[in-house]
């Protein structure tokens, strides 16, 4: 029996209606399975904890994250309760900063039965591989002076060893699906960082001479994904393009809410964990609107993490046929609420 024990932190607003449906899910495949096991540890922390204990997790938090095989995000924010910078850098960036989780990883794909906002999509399946430790959004920099002399200063931090890590990362998973990688760049406008994120691509692509490459600057390569995402497999990009062109890939697969993430600690020392891209949508908590696919998609993601690549294609296809027979929610046109699409889920998991 393969018990994998899992920390799940549902967090704000619809986390706590999501997160379940992703439970309840792997656990039926894990009793379709036979030798798979998953044991679900459930951690309060959120904003309404902040609120209570002046801080987004314990300080001992990480400790108690660290002996699990990986951790099962929600959703973490809520202005109305705490601004983003406090939610978010003591909770979601601190565990990905402090467990080293290099990667972030998001997929796209026109899903069976879900209409995109392109007028012709043509099928498009690709994956972004973000840097996910430093970039533009390293925590480097300062303000000085007041008033008309203020002066705001924030660096970016591109290594060697994070850049070609990130990009080995990619020319990987592209062995494994079409054979091609495209760098997202802007070296035509950005006079150092991006110029050695370029060269750094063309030395790590000589080791992979069976990967076709292109780069594209982050402008025209935005626009390219409105109008060819088809030519797309695996990008490679830094902190910010990667979160932006995510973002867009959710967009054009019809809404955020089925898009799902993984931050992957790529050297085993610590978890890695797996969250969907939305937020935690206070407007729609408690109304069952919230779309549980992108955090189904994400379990999907942590089995392939697990080595479970057949059990995550299989979920993915039920996930497909279930949106083909049009059971779906308000946001990518379907009536249907979270827990009628978790049960359709889980009740196509049972009849394979």
């Amino acid at each position: 029996m393969k018990k994998l024990n899992i920390a799940s932190i549902p967090g704000d607003g619809v986390g706590h209606e999501v997160v379940p449906s992703g439970e309840q899910v792997l656990k039926t495949i894990a009793d379709i399975h036979g030798g798979l096991a998953f044991e679900f540890t459930s951690f309060p922390w959120s904003c309404n904890y902040y609120l209570e204990h002046g801080s987004m997790m314990p300080e001992n938090g990480l400790d108690q994250l660290k002996p699990f095989d990986a951790i099962f995000l929600g959703a973490v924010g809520d202005l109305n309760l705490v601004p983003d910078h406090i939610s978010l850098w003591g909770l979601l960036i601190k565990i990905r900063r402090e467990f080293e989780q290099s990667i972030n990883m998001r997929p796209a794909k026109l899903l069976k039965g879900v209409t995109s906002p392109l007028a012709n999509p043509k099928d498009f399946d690709l994956l972004v591989v973000r840097e996910n430790s430093e970039g533009e959004y390293s925590s480097i920099g300062g303000k000085i002076h007041q008033g008309e002399d203020e002066v705001a200063i924030q660096n970016a931090v591109f290594s060697r060893k994070a850049t070609e890590r990130a990009m080995r990362f990619a020319f990987e998973l592209a062995g494994k699906r079409r054979q091609h990688v495209t760098s997202a760049t802007k070296s035509n406008g950005i006079v150092y960082s991006m110029p050695f994120w370029d060269d750094v691509f063309k030395e790590v692509s000589t080791d992979y001479p069976s990967i076709q490459t292109d780069s594209q600057h982050i402008d025209a390569l935005a626009a390219f994904f409105v109008t060819q995402p088809e030519r797309f497999d695996v990008i490679v990009a830094s902190n910010l393009f990667g979160d932006i062109l995510t973002d867009v890939g959710a967009a054009i697969m019809g809404s955020i809410g089925i898009a799902p993430a993984a931050n992957i600690n790529v050297n085993g020392k610590y978890p890695s964990m797996f969250e969907p891209v939305h937020g935690s949508a206070p407007d729609i908590v408690g109304k069952g609107l919230a779309n549980p696919i992108g955090q189904i998609w994400t379990a999907k993601m942590m089995l392939d993490h697990f080595g479970e690549i057949e059990l995550g294609a299989k979920l993915l296809d039920v996930i497909e046929e279930t949106t083909t027979a049009g059971i779906m929610t308000a946001d990518i046109g379907g009536k249907h609420s979270t827990e009628e699409v978790t049960n359709e889920i889980i009740h196509r998991l049972k009849s394979l």
